[in-house]
């Protein structure tokens, strides 16, 4: 069947990676593109998530939407964070295994990895622990989505895929310290330190936990190649491969920002999961996706993003 035939729903999609994924399938020829706003359809509300599915019938959904957030947000919303994102998850498969969907792409987090998982992470270790505390809550509630996806599969032959971005970051990412990542963080604070003659610049944790970073059209590439290649259920790795300690990263940002000032990390602060990097043999192997931008090359355009959005748009630095 022709691919660009089909009716594709992409929750999320004016989100931060969302607008990426958007771009693919647009550049593959997609004609039948469904981007539902949560103004219109509250995915939290069984009510809301009937009523998108019967106006417009996907062969496929695209599931992206998420609440999100860096270790602060997940340590102020643990709550919200875990039934919302959960609750929108499970509805939404229950609803569309009833009409038969072609396919059903869950997008989760290796949050959901357990806090001491062997470096590199494995998909066979995803249920040997529980998941670092300050992101448990985000982490479970997906995790039970790649259960229910598999189970759905077993039971009633619901084709359903699960894959597992590490962090993102690029263009377009959220900027606000109160609820972004750590990169969009890192070069915020360095930007207006910069900007303020600052001397020295303050850093949550030792600096010592390491973290792997995925370009965000990079990620969408593997969200669209795993939409038409995977047919299994298991969960499967997505990422670059490769790690960097916090301290590095930092200094990286400072110096491709300009920073020339003191970094002072807070060691009473937590660090989150003490380190992250992926083992991304089974996405090369079974859908070809292997990542092209380099942590330098992204952060550079990523850097530009953010001046050139902060000077059309001021609110976005205040």
């Amino acid at each position: 069947m022709d691919m660009s035939s089909k009716r594709v729903v992409i929750t999320g999609a004016s989100g931060f990676l969302g607008r990426h994924v958007t771009a693919q399938f647009e550049k593959a020829g997609y004609k039948h593109l469904i981007k539902p706003r949560s103004a219109e359809f509250d995915l939290t509300r069984a009510e809301d998530v009937d009523r998108l599915l019967k106006d417009h019938d996907p062969d496929i959904v695209v599931h992206l939407a998420a609440v999100v957030g860096g270790i602060g947000a997940n340590r102020k919303n643990p709550a919200s964070f875990l039934y919302q994102n959960l609750i929108m998850g499970v509805q939404l498969i229950e609803a569309r295994r009833h009409a038969r969907v072609q396919k059903f792409v869950q997008v989760g987090t290796i949050c959901s990895y357990p806090k001491f998982t062997p470096v590199p992470f494995k998909e066979s270790d995803l249920w040997n622990g529980y998941p670092e505390e300050t992101n448990a809550p985000y982490g479970l509630a997906k995790k039970m989505l790649i259960a229910q996806l598999q189970a759905y599969r077993e039971q009633y032959g619901f084709n359903g895929i699960n894959i597992l971005p590490v962090n993102l970051y690029g263009p377009g990412d959220n900027f606000d310290l109160e609820t972004s990542h750590v990169i969009p963080a890192l070069i915020r604070k360095c930007e207006e330190a910069r900007a303020q003659g600052k001397s020295v610049l303050e850093v949550w944790g030792t600096g010592k936990a390491t973290r792997e970073f995925l370009y965000v059209e990079d990620a969408a590439q593997a969200v669209f190649l795993a939409t038409e290649h995977l047919e299994t259920s298991d969960p499967v790795n997505i990422g670059s491969g490769s790690e960097i300690a916090i301290a590095d990263l930092v200094a990286l940002i400072a110096r491709k920002t300009g920073f020339e000032g003191e970094i002072r990390f807070d060691p009473t602060r937590p660090d989150g999961q003490p380190r992250r990097c992926l083992d991304v043999t089974r996405a090369k192997n079974l859908f070809g996706f292997q990542a092209n931008t380099s942590l330098e090359k992204g952060l550079e355009k990523t850097i530009a993003w953010y001046r050139n959005a902060s000077r059309m748009t001021p609110i976005l630095a205040a």
